[in-house]
């Protein structure tokens, strides 16, 4: 027994030590986590449990130039379901009314969501979409839908919110305002979007949140958290009127001529704001978009808007006069072992250099500057050069096509270069830079730089304003000047564009038909072609300068410039000034009319003269006053015609009854 008692107390003493040696490591274990390994222990956890989430700032706003919204920042709201976390009492309780209710709101049948809900209750799904792209009302509503008002754990209800760049034009001039770079969201290349990114894209900020039960996190103070700092908002010059006359007068036209592509730019002549780009380009269905910015990024051979420029340098290095005679033969002349050729059968003859430009013969152009500068090619092209034409004219939105303008020496050089850029050929030029010129001759010979931003604002407030920049303060002498712009009025008048000319409103300006594509195989049987118009208006005031440029229509129906893209400078133009009359001043209004006092005189005595009982006397009178004083005796007025009463169906001084019809035939 006692050899029994003194094992049993051997193991007891063994198990002690044991006991006493795991004790003692566990306390050197602690105090080395305390004193030794702590810091790195107390990090791991707070990493694993805190993080620094980004707070996105709020970005920017674009607006046109009467505050209207061309681009914002919206939140939309995605919403989704964990099928897991609802109870089943609560699951069978609500699946039907919150069916119906989505019905309801969504157009789909409540079977099919009741379908969806069980397959994922089914399917342990914990996050079964159910709506997305909401607004914020549309989400307070699902929110308190049956079983989602219970909230996330009970009810099941998941909610994602992001933030959406919207339109509030909608496609017109979607490609000027830009957007996001595709599948990189937040990045913006293009448009004003990207151009003032700097003004729009804000400062994020910073925010510790701590990790809590189901990987929820929630925020803590933190004295390093950094509030986003939300962008500046971008006031540009676009109207928005203009540019809905501007989109759609260019896609009719592109409808009727199945065009490729084209564009549209209208320009403030005096401040060079520009007012409206449109920028449109086909599907392979046939229907059109905002494609690319081919005002800005598109440079091509101009064609005949080219030989503005050629007369000008000629006649302000005095080669010539618009009196000089030009023979232009029979319509067609060979220059260096190569035919141009007029678009007019049997050609123009021997004409003046004014009547060459106002008709757009190309032998007429060649031959100027074939003549008066053949020996000295260079002296040409540093006329154009002088007028930054071979330069971009940098504008900060990004892709701004680069002129090409050579010279001698250059690889694209030859004898019949010269001839050949005479009348548009052989160089290239945007849309915009042909633009900035047209609008220098509209400005009396001051080149103003193209403006797309007025100025940024924060809180309604201007953080920086953006000035007219002028690139050349005279491009030409005021004899040059006055010549050019009466043989653009001329165009209209009798020129190459007299389809377009109305002695109600005046523009100037000039067709262009430029051939494309004619250096590839069976470019003959195929034919294509680039129809522009580029001028201003009014022409004795102008107030806006334009361009319009249609790429291959067809030439089924039609490609001539005056044909194709001289309607839409029409209907711009036109209806800028009926949609939105401008009054920039009246004059005289102290002044007395003598003719208007005279009316009023005339209509007082008539009003003096008036019996309440009885029809009044209304002949002679305007129609409107007539109106005006039948309807206050309580009669009903119809009118036919226009101008002042000559005949009224009841006879003066006649009874009449309230509300009886009299009806007025005006002239």
């Amino acid at each position: 027994m006692a050899i029994e008692d003194k094992n049993i107390l051997n193991r007891l003493y063994f198990i002690a030590g044991c006991m006493f040696i795991f004790a003692f490591a566990v306390a050197f274990k602690l105090m080395n986590i305390q004193f030794v390994e702590g810091d790195k222990y107390r990090e791991l956890a707070e990493r694993n449990t805190t993080k620094n989430f980004e707070i996105r700032a709020n970005r920017g706003n674009v607006y046109a130039d009467d505050g209207s919204l061309l681009a914002t920042s919206v939140p939309k709201y995605e919403i989704r379901f964990d099928a897991v976390t609802v109870s089943s009492t609560d699951f069978k309780e609500n699946l039907v009314p919150l069916s119906k209710e989505l019905s309801k709101m969504f157009g789909k049948p409540a079977s099919y969501y009741q379908q969806r809900f069980r397959k994922a209750r089914a399917d342990k799904n914990r996050y079964l979409l159910v709506a997305k792209n909401l607004g914020y009302s549309d989400y307070i509503k699902v929110k308190n839908f049956p079983l989602f008002r219970k909230g996330p754990y009970k009810g099941g209800f998941i909610m994602d919110q992001s933030t959406v760049r919207e339109h509030p034009m909608g496609k017109i001039g979607e490609r000027l305002v830009g957007s996001q770079k595709r599948n990189e969201p937040g990045v913006y290349e293009v448009g004003f979007e990207g151009a003032f990114n700097q003004y729009l894209q804000g400062k994020n900020g910073r925010r510790l949140k701590q990790k809590i039960a189901k990987g929820q996190w929630k925020p803590v103070s933190d004295n390093n958290e950094i509030e986003p700092q939300d962008g500046f908002d971008v006031v540009s010059t676009i109207n928005v009127n203009i540019q809905d006359i501007a989109h759609h007068a260019l896609l009719k036209q592109m409808e009727i001529y199945e065009a490729e592509h084209g564009c549209v730019i209208v320009m403030e002549v005096k401040t060079g704001e520009i007012k409206a780009v449109s920028n449109l380009g086909r599907t392979s269905e046939g229907t059109y978009y905002e494609k690319l910015n081919y005002a800005v990024g598109e440079s091509h051979e101009p064609g005949s808007t080219f030989k503005v420029m050629a007369m000008m340098a000629a006649l302000e290095d005095k080669v010539i006069d618009t009196a000089t005679v030009i023979d232009t033969k029979n319509g067609s002349k060979r220059f260096y072992g190569r035919n141009i050729t007029d678009s007019r059968r049997g050609g123009y003859g021997k004409i003046s250099a004014a009547k060459a430009l106002e008709v757009s013969s190309n032998i007429g152009l060649a031959t100027i500057i074939d003549e008066a500068y053949s020996k000295d090619p260079q002296k040409f092209i540093n006329r154009l050069y002088n007028w930054n034409l071979n330069n971009k004219i940098g504008i900060p939105i990004l892709g701004e096509g680069k002129p090409d303008i050579p010279g001698p020496g250059h690889p694209k050089w030859s004898k019949n270069a010269l001839p050949s850029m005479a009348y548009g050929y052989n160089l290239s030029l945007t849309p915009l830079q042909t633009l900035a010129f047209y609008n220098a001759i509209a400005n009396d010979g001051v080149m103003v730089k193209p403006r797309f931003i007025k100025e940024i604002r924060a809180w309604n407030q201007e953080v920086e304003t953006f000035d007219t920049e002028i690139i050349n303060e005279k491009i030409c002498s005021d004899k040059t000047l006055k010549e050019i712009q009466d043989i653009l009025l001329n165009i209209v008048k009798r020129g190459t564009g007299k389809s377009l000319y109305s002695e109600y409103f005046s523009m100037a300006g000039k067709t262009g038909t430029a051939r494309t594509e004619y250096w590839l195989p069976g470019w003959e049987e195929d034919k294509k072609y680039i129809s522009s118009f580029s001028g201003y208006f009014p022409a004795e005031d102008p107030k806006y300068s334009c361009i319009v440029v249609i790429h291959k229509p067809s030439t089924k129906k039609g490609y001539y410039g005056a044909d194709v893209t001289g309607p839409v400078f029409k209907r711009i133009a036109q209806k800028i000034f009926t949609d939105s009359p401008l009054i920039d001043e009246v004059s005289g209004i102290e002044e007395q009319d003598d003719v208007l006092l005279g009316d009023f005189q005339k209509y007082y005595n008539k009003v003096q003269e008036v019996n309440p009982a009885k029809v009044p006397d209304v002949d002679g009178m305007a129609g409107m006053d007539a109106v005006s004083l039948l309807e206050n005796l309580g009669m009903r007025v119809e009118i036919k015609g226009n101008g002042t009463v000559v005949e009224q169906s009841l006879a003066p001084g006649s009874e009449f009854k309230k509300r009886q019809i009299i009806v007025l035939t005006l002239k």
